[in-house]
């Protein structure tokens, strides 16, 4: 089984940043392949945010590229993403994502809420 636990999310002002973290925990967190982030607004479908690999490779949703960073610890098994320029449709519940390969599942946070005002 995996954990994930995510942190940092809450509210700011538009044009402000944010850092939120992904930390993963049990038996088999090591072997987590992709992790990432996405996010589900009210009365709008889960969207990609940013992925990252083990080995680094990253891909970003299109309406976040440049602004938002992702990154992995591998030894803590953690993925930060830090976003800047944010605006307010960035509003929404952004949800830990884990894929792992020995058992070919993914599993989520439980969610922590970003609040950008205008």
């Amino acid at each position: 089984q995996v954990q994930l636990v995510e942190s940092g999310g809450g509210l700011v002002q538009a044009g402000g940043s944010l850092r939120l973290s992904c930390a993963a925990s049990g038996g088999i967190s090591s072997f987590a392949d992709t992790m990432g982030w996405h996010r589900q607004a009210p009365g709008k479908q889960r969207e990609l945010v940013a992925v990252i690999t083990r080995s680094g490779i990253t891909n970003y949703g299109d309406s976040v590229k440049g602004r938002f960073t992702i990154s992995r610890d591998n030894a803590r098994n953690t993925v930060y993403l830090q976003m800047n320029s944010l605006k307010p449709e960035d509003t929404a519940v952004y949800l830990c994502k884990a894929h792992v390969v020995v058992v070919q599942r993914d599993y989520w946070g439980q969610g922590t809420q970003v609040t950008v005002s205008s």
